[in-house]
């Protein structure tokens, strides 16, 4: 199975369940400072869980740095 995640297809074995089943596996331990776009809409943190994925869904994590 395949997401788009920041432009890049990746495979699974078995796809993620939901947003935040991603974040964990892309990202462990990350949860500040980052917002998620799902097929061009921006999804806010508390929809995470309950926003499921399907088969070729795009993915943009977008994380916050410091600096100029």
């Amino acid at each position: 199975m395949e997401l788009i995640i920041n432009h890049v297809t990746k495979t699974f074995d078995i796809l993620p369940e939901n947003l935040e089943a991603l974040l964990h596996a892309e990202m462990p331990g990350k949860r500040k400072g980052i917002a998620i776009a799902l097929n061009n809409r921006i999804i806010p943190q508390a929809f995470w869980k309950e926003t499921l994925l399907v088969e070729k869904d795009s993915i943009l994590i977008i994380t916050a740095t410091q600096g100029g």
